[in-house]
């Protein structure tokens, strides 16, 4: 809690490192409480919107992140020197902002007793949120998620009640519907101020704890994306790791193993018992696991990293917790990153077509060579309901 309490006393911390790697999450630091996860009173537990969002698109709202050649964050750009254009057609920027507007925060947790082990500090995290995530000015609800999906706090800018949500989660089944629960996110978001032409509105950030598989969703992944671009959401995820999750168990007693006794052989000397085939297999299938993920993730980037997917089609970015890098840290850099960033509004010209929309963004003032730029890539714009 050292580094948690620095930040209090610090304020922001400025940094950010894109890694997408499979990695593992940080230590042990105690024991959750497990059973069902429960709503707070009078909150019923949500389910994922039927109906996709149909609507015009009045202004649409990225992030711009801009970093030298060397990653570190550009913060002296002003609206003339950026450049945007919508399926091609140059657009005139109406809201040009650094870090500044104020942030509407969804804390998405997987509360999968899968990752039970790192628990522990996922409940410690609370006041990174606050401090470093949301900002003087901003706002948060909280929802946790397994085989139900549960609304835990509506948006609140009371730090302390915020912090004292997130300390007591609990954990739930081993399922894990995190498409739905961000359909649930992006429907919360929704309702909270939209920038218009005239003035800025909050910037509307999801922030997903979790492994990056969905179990038991409803929603597809590409309707829940289709709905945060067309509300105006970023998404950023923290990658856990279900195999240092293993690694990082305590040793349980023995239980009635699923296979017979001698269907895998032990090593010379060890006998055949229960408890042997039963971490045997489970150790096994964790390292099978991440074998698969590196290798899809080298040859198709996209078609199974769910978090990686969603970060990239909202302008936001997905942090593994890898070697060095705890969940507080991966926290710590994503808030970094979100008070030195830019914020631009645009309302598109060809804002009746319907279909998908490219998005580019560039700089054009005359060092801008070897600037790396980051932004949402597009939108996809329904018909209208008749």
């Amino acid at each position: 809690m050292d580094g948690m309490n620095r930040m209090k006393r610090h304020g922001f911390r400025a940094g950010w490192l894109l890694v997408v790697a499979l990695a593992a999450a940080g230590p042990v630091l105690g024991q959750a409480p497990t059973g069902p996860l429960p709503p707070k009173p009078g909150v019923a537990v949500q389910q994922p919107p039927k109906n996709g969002i149909k609507v015009q698109v009045a202004l649409v709202t990225t992030p711009v992140t801009v970093r030298d050649s060397h990653g570190a964050m550009i913060h002296d750009l002003e609206a003339q020197d950026i450049r945007v254009t919508d399926n091609g057609s140059a657009q005139k920027i109406s809201h040009f902002d650094l870090g500044g507007d104020p942030i509407s925060l969804v804390i998405l947790v997987e509360t999968s007793s899968r990752i039970e082990p790192i628990f522990p500090e996922i409940r410690k995290t609370g006041i990174l949120f606050t401090q470093t995530v949301m900002g003087p000015t901003g706002e948060a609800g909280v929802v946790g998620f397994n085989d139900s999906v549960d609304k835990l706090e509506d948006f609140s800018s009371n730090a302390d009640q915020i912090e004292s949500t997130v300390a007591n989660l609990r954990l739930g089944t081993s399922g894990s519907k995190l498409f739905d629960a961000m359909a649930v996110g992006v429907e919360m978001l929704s309702s909270r101020p939209q920038a218009t032409a005239e003035k800025p509105g909050r910037r509307r950030v999801m922030l997903i704890l979790s492994e990056a598989m969905d179990d038991g969703s409803e929603k597809k992944l590409g309707e829940a994306l289709r709905e945060a671009q067309l509300a105006n959401v970023t998404i950023y995820s923290v990658g856990l790791s279900t195999t240092r999750a293993a690694l990082q168990a305590k040793p349980k007693p023995p239980q009635r193993p699923n296979l017979p006794v001698g269907s895998v052989p032990p090593p010379p000397g060890v006998p055949a018992t229960p408890t042997y085939e039963d971490n045997y297999r489970y150790g096994n299938v964790d390292l099978m696991a991440a074998a698969v993920w590196v290798v899809q993730h080298i040859h198709d980037q996209v078609k199974d990293h769910a978090l990686e997917v969603a970060a990239a089609a909202t302008g936001g970015a997905h942090l593994a917790t890898f070697k060095d890098r705890s969940i507080e840290n991966a926290i710590d850099e994503i808030g970094g990153e979100l008070h030195s960033q830019y914020t631009l509004s645009y309302t598109p010209t060809d804002a009746n077509v319907t279909g998908y929309h490219e998005i580019k963004v560039s700089v054009i003032r005359k060092e801008a060579k070897n600037l790396k730029i980051r932004a949402r890539p597009g939108y996809y714009l329904a018909p209208p309901e008749s």
